[in-house]
């Protein structure tokens, strides 16, 4: 295998110094047309790049913008959609950092920065962040953030009134006993701001918030279908669920048919983020839709302006919310029938 092509490999074949290639590398005065054209003709030639590292020690910027996710989900991969978008003409390009199912440990992000900042990106995008990135000395922009003071520019939904409108349009079709699939409670703000939706609209229709109809969905598959196995093994169960995400009520429908029941007849489904795979469900997933794709772009467009030395047109950008309805939720049924093979689920069971 043939090693790295250096600037020293581009300035001998080009017959010139390396502080020349070095200036026509950076675009700088002093250097003769036909010289900067044969140059770069060298450097195509060759195939050379120059290394992010070296290249922020020079000029102290790497002109790339990192976008860290906790993983490359259907929410993740639609938001890097919107933030490539936003990068085009910018002068900057991307890297995506992912840290995996490690995500959910608490201060992933601070370490992940102290990797990257300085010598590999200029700043960051952060998708649900855990903790304040204080420690960071490059700026960054937090989507959808968890729980607490970030500090940093923000980018969300309206998830209050998403909420509000995904429970309010069951209690519409006549259900009263609507369960709800949220996250940990050390997690996403959006969580926390989708259940006081979820109960403000049953409040609003006169409907008593019964917490045993709440359950901790999770970032797992397998936690979360353990979360539905629970709410339709209660003695009175749900005839309706609202999840917090649309990956928690795919996976909801798909427990539901497991066990036999027929969504939406025996049971209503709906979700929140209206990502692709909501579209693609049998039936299709009723779902709020939340501008995620413009979410990215948003935050891409706030570190931008950051970077450049200016301020952002708004710091805390909050995205309009709205019903997409689809085929998976329906009117109670007339009787609801016992889940057979399911053990009742005591009080007890951790929510």
């Amino acid at each position: 295998m043939n090693s790295r092509v250096t600037i020293r490999d581009v300035a001998e074949r080009a017959g010139v110094s390396v502080a020349t290639v070095s200036k026509v590398l950076n675009d700088r005065y002093g250097v003769a047309a036909a010289t900067v054209a044969r140059v770069r003709e060298v450097i195509a030639e060759l195939g050379y790049e120059s290394s992010l590292v070296a290249r922020s020690l020079r000029n102290r910027r790497t002109n790339v913008i990192g976008i860290l996710v906790w993983a490359i989900e259907p929410f993740s991969a639609e938001l890097l959609k919107g933030a490539a978008r936003a990068i085009r003409d910018s002068g900057y390009e991307l890297v995506v950092y992912s840290a995996g199912e490690g995500a959910e440990n608490i201060g992933w992000e601070n370490r992940c920065l102290s990797r990257l900042s300085g010598t590999l990106i200029d700043g960051a995008v952060l998708v649900t962040p855990t903790v304040h990135a204080s420690r960071s000395d490059i700026p960054v922009v937090a989507v959808d953030p968890h729980t607490g003071d970030e500090g940093a520019p923000t980018v969300s939904a309206d998830n209050v009134r998403g909420a509000a409108l995904a429970t309010a349009y069951l209690i519409g079709l006549g259900h009263r006993r609507i369960g709800f699939l949220g996250r940990p409670p050390r997690s996403l703000a959006s969580t926390h701001q989708r259940e006081t939706g979820y109960r403000g609209a049953l409040a609003e229709a006169g409907i008593p918030f019964d917490p045993d109809l709440v359950r901790v969905a999770g970032y797992q598959e397998e936690t979360s279908k353990e979360a539905v196995r629970e709410l339709l093994s209660l003695p009175d169960r749900p005839t309706a669920i609202f999840a917090a995400n649309d990956v928690s009520a795919i996976v909801a429908m798909d427990v539901a048919v497991t066990l036999g029941m027929r969504v939406p007849d025996d049971l209503s489904i709906i979700g929140f983020d209206n990502v692709p795979e909501s579209r693609m469900t049998d039936p299709a997933l009723t779902t709020i839709d939340q501008p995620i794709q413009l979410m990215g772009q948003r935050a891409v467009e706030m570190l931008v302006a950051i970077l450049g030395g200016g301020e952002p047109a708004e710091t805390d950008a909050q995205l309009p919310t709205r019903l997409v309805e689809r085929a998976s939720c329906a009117p109670p049924p007339a009787t609801v029938r016992p889940i057979a093979g399911l053990r009742s689920v005591s009080d007890g069971v951790p929510r």
